[in-house]
């Protein structure tokens, strides 16, 4: 890795080393010690279904502690848990020592579903996550064309489809501000694009160009394109867009890896890799400049890539810092936007259920031949119709081909589960990979689309897991804030960051604060068959760690809401210390 390629804006410094090489230690001595920490080891039992920790869990009258105060490392891997006296007996004359001064130290972060390329991107974009209004955003864009050639493309992303459904924008107000530049404006969570009547242009979009199964491109008054474009439809703009070098999309790689790196973050699963982002991303591993590992989930929607990857089978090691074992698919939409596909009616659209499958562009012969190649599948399934017909599809595969039920697969956000599909996920061996801000931004709207029966079995973190089934936590960004502060409040609290609602949006979803850490560490090693090599602090294990300055055992019991203070105090990958505040 280049010296200087990271900097946070905040006057904090990543730590610029070769993160593919391990250091040479005097014999015997360790590389790094950490000491004077709250460490949480996560080696002890799994907790109950019902998140009562177990018996030998580091907890005295209901009330946490850490299990050690020390961690020593050589080599890329934890040689000792245990007492500073212990630790520091490891020391030898190149020994780098950390005095954390009562930081807590956990296993190192995962966020198991994460588009960070996109949040590289973001970041050099127009940010519109807290606009609410039209106008706000259009003004937003139009201070920014003031410093962009014309003729030069606008990008934008982060304007809430679910919040906005009721009122969604046209290109009038954006094409009258910007009559000279082509504007992309993705949503919040990717399912609605937003454009001005340049980009339309540009792109030749016109009423009579052909809409995608799936998608809805609104007309206006005048018949012509209204500027939005919902769903599968979001694909014509994005495939008006003129492509970007190899360069940019490896330039946003490591601005998007950066910031995770930051925030605490030692691994990321990218969710839906195409051939470019796939290139550069090997092109960052070739040059030893990837900072933290990335778990590659290739994209069913790129059929050459996975012809590619089917013929040569997935990836078998765990140690590179660039693993591709896994495929991203699409079944349905999003429920903002009215796309999930549900078994009845939307209470707020009667006579509409959404779209799936096919419809939807699931290409079901690539994803059997993927999986019988070997591939873990994490499939997109959001309304508990969709939710179902993946069930369904995994069933029938794996019933079909036994082999094929080893792969761990997955249904990423499982957000609308009908309870009598709720075990299915334990039967089947299928891994929940869910989002807890999800259910804390969705909830000003979430009951209009569902009713109050429906939404029972909608972000039912606790319902799954007494049902049995295996989670891993993410946020899905950069669609949701992925602070690991902002997941856990949300999943032990079912509350936003504004405190709301008052004890918590359906408070019987609510998770244990080890269930919501494990979800985040553990369980996501688990879903990267890592289970071995990582997730909890111990001898042997990889030495990726996460410091903070918070313990959110102690808060969780105590002040939950303090936990949203918290801060990232260092980030750990295979040794070395890759971003220290």
């Amino acid at each position: 890795m280049k010296a200087g390629l990271f900097a946070s804006v905040l006057g904090v410094v990543l730590i610029s080393v070769s993160y593919q090489a391990t250091a040479k230690a005097a014999p015997g001595g360790a590389d790094l010690i950490l000491t004077d920490a709250h460490v949480y080891t996560l080696r002890w039992g799994e907790p109950s279904l019902d998140g009562m920790p177990a018996p030998d869990a580091p907890t005295t009258n209901g009330k946490w502690h850490p299990d050690a105060a020390a961690v020593a490392i050589r080599g890329g891997k934890i040689i000792y848990v245990g007492s500073d006296q212990g630790a520091l007996a490891l020391r030898g004359k190149r020994t780098r020592v950390i005095d954390l001064n009562g930081a807590t130290v956990i296993p190192g972060l995962v966020d198991s579903h994460t588009h960070f390329i996109e949040l590289g991107a973001k970041l050099e974009s127009v940010d519109l996550t807290d606009v609410a209004t039209e106008a706000q955003a259009v003004a937003k864009v139009a201070e920014r064309a003031r410093s962009v050639p014309k003729g030069e493309w606008i990008f934008g992303a982060g304007w809430d489809e679910g919040a906005w459904a009721n009122r969604y924008p046209d290109k009038q107000q954006l094409s009258a501000a910007l009559p000279d530049h082509p504007v992309v404006l993705r949503s919040l969570h990717g399912f609605a694009i937003w454009t001005n009547q340049a980009a339309l242009d540009a792109g030749k979009i016109t009423k009579a160009s052909p809409v995608p199964v799936g998608g809805e491109m609104r007309l206006g008054p005048d018949g012509e394109p209204s500027g939005l474009f919902l769903n599968r439809a979001a694909t014509m703009v994005e495939a008006a867009v003129p492509p970007e070098p190899q360069a940019i999309v490896a330039r946003h790689a490591l601005k998007g890896l950066g910031q995770m790196a930051t925030d605490g973050y030692v691994a990321v699963h990218e969710a839906g890799v195409g051939a470019q982002a796939m290139a550069a991303l090997q092109q960052l591993e070739d040059q030893n400049r990837l900072p933290i590992r990335v778990y590659a989930l290739l994209s069913l929607r790129d059929p050459p890539l996975m012809r590619q990857w089917i013929a040569r089978g997935p990836d078998r090691d765990s140690d590179s810092m660039l693993v591709t074992r896994a495929v991203k698919a699409y079944y349905d939409g999003a429920l903002g936007s009215r796309g999930a596909r549900l078994l009845d009616d939307y209470a707020d659209k009667p006579g509409h259920r959404g779209i799936s499958g096919s419809g939807y562009g699931f290409d079901r012969d690539l994803a059997k031949a993927a999986m019988k190649a070997g591939f873990q599948l994490g499939i997109h399934a959001i309304g508990d119709a969709g939710n179902r017909e993946v069930l369904d599809f995994l069933e029938a595969e794996c019933k079909a081909d036994p082999n094929t039920a080893q792969g761990r697969h997955r249904i990423e956000h499982a957000q609308v589960i009908s309870p009598e599909d709720q075990p299915r996920f334990a039967r089947l061996g299928v891994i929940a990979s869910m989002e807890p801000p999800h259910a804390v931004e969705d909830k000003s709207w979430a009951e209009d689309r569902l009713g109050p029966q429906r939404i029972l079995g909608a972000y039912a973190w606790r319902s799954l897991r007494t049902g049995g089934a295996r989670l891993t936590f993410n946020a899905d960004n950069p669609g949701s804030d992925h602070s690991i502060f902002y997941g856990l409040h949300a999943a032990i609290t079912r509350q936003d960051k504004q405190l709301q609602p008052p004890g918590g949006w359906y408070p019987a979803e609510r998770l244990t604060v080890e269930e919501a850490i494990r979800g985040y560490t553990s369980w996501s090693a688990y879903a990267a068959f890592r289970e071995d090599q990582t997730g909890i602090i111990a001898k042997g294990r990889w030495a990726d760690l996460t410091v903070m300055d918070i313990d959110p055992f102690a808060l969780a019991a105590t002040a939950p809401e303090k936990i949203l203070a918290g801060r990232i105090r260092a980030t750990i990958v295979s040794g070395k210390v890759v971003y220290q505040r």
